[in-house]
């Protein structure tokens, strides 16, 4: 045993395993019994050629892989490479926090250990989302978050303090996360997507957030003090194309690994110090990338 989460392989780290050491599709059972182990292959891709070690997430969406030439590889849960980390030539075995967030490494020459904070930079689909700010700004907030989640309460009028401090150079994408235990969570996501079909989602936003308690009439209620056209409103709030849009953003959250609310990205890079000073460091980090920041 080197490390404790490569002590029990899950079924589809049994395969890239198998893979890993160049066991090939003609070769590898992909069902079978023997005793009382019984396996089902659920997935197979090519490894990197010379694979000294490997590990996976526990969460299985990132598999690394320890090559001869000093890398470590980095794969998603569909075998598509996300990049390599430059490792030294002593590193022997490698191993890895549960949801891939360190890289832990074995230099057998020097007997160093290491271990190195992993990020994850996710590609966002925003298309039809609410946009706050200029469209062409260089910054990108993408901001998951459920109408009735307590915590993304307080959060939003924070967003709106970095946005102002920033609106030049920012703009915040929303994409809505109704939670299942929430009762009106998805019914004020779909108004809110109705309310920015008349121009007024940021005002909605505000409204449902500035709400003591959410509840069934909330919604309307909120539609009639904006003066919207309700008709309209009840038509769009019930329309496949509002309903699918909520859906779609919640695979986008799924995709981006998204497991709660608030979540929020910096042009990709998850926010892990909510605060304005946090914000604003991986603001002026974006815009330092860009050459617009000295």
């Amino acid at each position: 045993m080197k490390f404790l989460n490569k002590t029990f392989l899950t079924v589809g780290a049994l395969s890239l395993l198998l893979s890993a050491n160049s066991v090939m599709a003609a070769d590898l059972a992909t069902s079978g019994l023997n005793g009382k182990v019984e396996w089902v292959q659920s997935q197979q891709w090519k490894s990197p050629a010379s694979t000294i070690d490997f590990c996976q997430s526990l969460d299985g969406k990132f598999t690394f892989f320890l090559t001869s030439d000093h890398k470590v590889m980095v794969y998603n849960s569909k075998g598509i490479e996300q990049g390599a980390i430059p490792v030294s030539k002593g590193v022997t075995a490698i191993d890895i926090a549960p949801q891939g967030e360190v890289l832990y490494l074995q230099d057998s020459q020097k007997n160093i250990f290491s271990s190195l904070k992993i990020d994850f930079v996710v590609d966002i689909n925003t298309i039809g989302s609410p946009i706050l700010g200029k469209v062409d700004a260089p910054v990108t907030i993408t901001v998951f978050t459920d109408f009735e989640c307590p915590y993304c309460k307080k959060f939003a009028p924070m967003m709106h303090e970095v946005f102002d401090a920033n609106a030049e150079q920012v703009k915040i994408v929303f994409k809505n996360m109704p939670l299942n235990f929430h009762q009106f969570a998805e019914p004020a996501a779909r108004g809110g997507l109705a309310a920015n079909n008349q121009g007024k989602f940021w005002e909605y936003h505000d409204l449902i957030f500035a709400t003591k308690k959410l509840k069934g009439s909330t919604v309307t209620e909120v539609a009639k003090k904006l003066g919207l056209d309700m008709k309209k409103f009840k038509a769009d709030m019930e329309s496949a194309t509002v309903k699918s849009q909520v859906k779609k953003d919640m695979i986008d959250a799924k995709e981006a690994g998204v497991t709660g609310t608030p979540t929020t990205f910096v042009n990709g890079r998850k926010v892990k110090q909510r605060n304005p000073q946090g914000f604003q460091i991986m603001i002026n980090a974006e815009l330092q990338k860009k050459g617009l920041l000295k």
